[in-house]
């Protein structure tokens, strides 16, 4: 097989790789989703609910994943036909790389939208427009900007032509030269905010919210949630993760590293929390508005706060910083294979992939505006490819990255590639049986809500 080191290079350090792949899994969804859930479903409970799935499932898929990269040693659907071969399985193997890296190019399709909003929220925010703003005036600002199709078209552009240029940098210049930035501001920025949270009035009610357990409020519910969110937010079964470990020196850890992504994940989650809910309590403002909590309450409470500006700015620069490197490991793997299976440079195949999940983005940007159209399934385009991605692709690679990792794949070789000495039999254990069960779940939760709600 054509070594994808000499292709793409590699980490120059486990340090690199885990800010990449921290970067990788910390995405829009840990800025407000982790903190509003956890808030709904216990607080203090659900993080211990929470840690647990993340040992259970989340950590032994992450680990099998990054392996299977290394081992493969090329973009996931090459990785996944050579090591099909070496386990002498059918090479219809080769499709569970398909799944992946499809699931995150259609992920960063609407993903670009999505994070263009945070980039026009930056200027908003530095140029004072939402300065002691109404609440009618922040949230009719939002539903300009859903509603300007020129204008969310000059963001999703701008933000595309951000990631395609870093992306066709490679590895070393492009995806580790970012990270190695972004990934420590995101810390500080949230560092910042939080700080600033803690001179706020509702800091105290803030931090009930988020932490006080409530186990009452602990359900069977709940613990799906959870269950889902551990998955979910490690970035796990986009190929991304896998693209990633493709680049991994061999002497680094796998498990060790792992370990460390998925507690920058978490850490980076609460982080958010902390600093978002007590500007929400200190504005009595409504908790659970998922995205609309970052474009429309705290826009509004920022503008009405001392220094708010400023702080306001920060904090859309930090969406961003969390978007581009989550959107850079989505279009990595469509890169990495169009780079070796069509002989193109790596600048073209960034170009040819970005051009195309640009387009591709235009069908969600028609789709935030008011009165979108249905395409089918009653869901327009944004909420079909979200269907087809969170619902049904990432949960199926789920469970097979597990299948092929805990029975398809040879004992001695998997043991070799993690070096985990005693840890190793636990690994096994959750990979073959407790991490595939548990993501079978989340996948028949949801297929049974969109029944119901249909």
């Amino acid at each position: 097989m054509t070594d994808q080191r000499l292709i793409h290079g590699q980490w120059s350090s486990r340090l690199a790789f885990i800010l990449a792949a921290s970067g990788s899994a910390i995405g829009l969804g840990n800025i407000w989703k982790f903190p509003y859930l956890l808030g709904e479903n216990g607080g203090g409970a659900f993080v211990l609910v929470y840690l647990a799935c993340v040992v259970g499932i989340g950590l032994p898929i992450m680990i099998a994943e990054t392996m299977l990269g290394r081992r493969g040693r090329q973009s996931p659907i090459n990785a996944m036909t050579t090591l099909a071969e070496e386990a002498g399985a059918k090479p219809y193997w080769r499709y569970l790389g398909w799944v992946g890296m499809l699931a995150g190019f259609l992920i960063l399709s609407y993903y670009s939208v999505v994070a263009g909003w945070s980039m026009a929220y930056i200027l908003k925010m530095a140029g004072g427009f939402l300065q002691q703003a109404s609440p009618f005036e922040a949230q009719q600002a939002f539903l300009d900007l859903k509603n300007a199709p020129d204008v969310q078209l000059i963001w999703h552009t701008a933000f595309m032509g951000a990631t395609i240029l870093i992306v066709s940098r490679g590895v070393s210049d492009g995806l580790e030269r970012v990270t190695r930035i972004m990934m420590p501001g995101l810390f500080l920025m949230l560092l910042a905010l939080d700080v600033y949270a803690a001179g706020t009035a509702g800091f105290k009610e803030g931090m009930a919210f988020l932490f006080t357990p409530d186990f009452n409020k602990l359900t069977g519910d709940s613990i799906l949630i959870a269950m889902g969110q551990a998955f979910f937010s490690l970035g796990l079964g986009m190929g991304s993760i896998m693209v990633y470990g493709s680049y991994l020196p061999d002497h680094v850890s796998i498990g060790r590293s792992s370990v460390l992504v998925a507690s920058a994940d978490t850490l980076v989650a609460l982080m958010a929390g902390v600093a978002i809910f007590p500007v929400v309590f200190s504005n009595h403002l409504a908790p659970g508005m998922g995205p609309g909590l970052i474009f429309e309450t705290l826009p509004l409470a920022f503008g009405h706060m001392p220094a708010g500006n400023l702080f306001g700015t920060f904090f859309f620069v930090l969406v961003f910083f969390a978007a581009i490197t989550s959107a850079i490991a989505l279009i990595e793997p469509a890169v990495a294979w169009l780079s070796e299976n069509r002989g193109l440079t790596r600048p073209r195949a960034s170009q040819y992939a970005g051009l195309a999940c640009w387009l591709l983005g235009l069908g969600s940007l028609d789709s935030f505006r008011e009165g979108a159209k249905s395409i089918w399934l009653d869901k327009n385009f944004f909420e079909l490819v979200d269907y087809l991605t969170a619902d049904i692709m990432l949960p199926a690679g789920g469970i097979l990255l597990a299948i092929f990792a805990g029975w398809v794949m040879r004992t001695q070789d998997s043991e070799a590639e993690l070096e985990m000495g005693s840890l190793y039999r636990y690994w096994k254990i959750l990979i073959r049986y407790v991490a595939p069960m548990a993501v079978a779940v989340i996948f028949l939760r949801a297929l049974y809500s969109t029944h119901q709600v249909g």
